[in-house]
C-alpha cells in the first residue's frame, strides 16, 4: 500500500510538473520569441489603412475582389474567404463535377480578361487553393489581368508592371515554390495611385 501511495504522489508531481512547463511555460516561452523576433507575424501579419486605425485585411488570407479594377484572387469553392470555414472540396480530378467547373471558371476567365481561346491560362486562375484561403497568385496569372486594371483604372500598364514586380514574392530559401504575387498588398498599391 505504501508502495502504491509512493507511486500516485511521483506520478501526481510528474504529471502537474509537465502540465505546467508543457501547458503554459512553454507555449509563453514559444509565444514571446514569436512576439519578440516577428512581431507583425505574431500579430497576424494585419495590413492597416493610411491612418492605422482601420484594419483592411492579413497579408496571409486573401480576399476576394470583383471589380474590373482590381486583381481578382483565385477561385473560391465552397468556403468563401472565410477563415472559420476553410476546407477543400475533396472533388479527385476524375470528377465531373470538378471538370464542369474548370470549364466554367476558363470561360468566366477569359470573357473577364478579354482572352483570346488560344491564350494558355495558369493553373492557378481556375483552381482554389486547398484552404480557399490563399493570398497569392501566380505572375502569369497577374500579367494576365494587368490590360483589363490598366484599363478600368485608366493607368499605364507600365506603372502596374513595376507594382507587379514590387510585390512578388520569391520561392522561400530561393527554391521552395514559385514566384507569387499578394494580391491584397498589389490591390492597396493600386489604390494609391494617384
Amino acid at each position: 500500500m505504501k508502495k502504491i501511495l509512493s507511486d500516485l504522489k511521483t506520478s501526481l508531481i510528474i504529471f502537474f510538473s509537465l502540465s505546467i512547463l508543457l501547458g503554459i511555460v512553454y507555449p509563453l516561452f514559444i509565444y514571446g520569441i514569436g512576439y519578440f523576433f516577428f512581431p507583425d507575424k505574431a500579430n497576424g501579419s494585419l495590413v492597416y489603412d493610411k491612418t492605422r486605425q482601420i484594419v483592411i485585411g492579413s497579408e496571409l488570407i486573401g480576399q476576394q475582389f470583383s471589380s474590373m479594377k482590381y486583381f481578382h484572387s483565385r477561385p473560391v469553392r465552397d468556403s468563401g474567404k472565410d477563415p472559420q470555414n476553410s476546407s477543400g472540396n475533396n472533388l479527385g480530378p476524375t470528377s465531373k463535377k470538378l471538370q464542369d467547373s474548370f470549364e466554367s471558371d476558363i470561360v468566366k476567365y477569359q470573357k473577364i480578361n478579354k482572352l483570346s481561346p488560344n491564350i494558355l491560362i495558369p493553373i492557378d486562375a481556375v483552381t482554389s487553393s486547398f484552404s480557399g484561403l490563399d493570398p497569392h497568385i501566380s505572375v502569369r496569372n497577374a500579367e494576365l489581368q494587368m490590360p483589363r486594371v490598366a484599363k478600368a483604372r485608366n493607368i499605364e500598364e507600365k506603372e502596374i508592371s513595376i507594382l507587379i514586380e514590387k510585390f512578388t514574392e520569391k520561392p522561400f530559401l530561393g527554391v521552395l515554390g514559385q514566384k507569387r504575387v499578394n494580391v491584397l498588398l498589389l490591390n492597396i498599391a493600386l489604390d494609391e495611385i494617384k
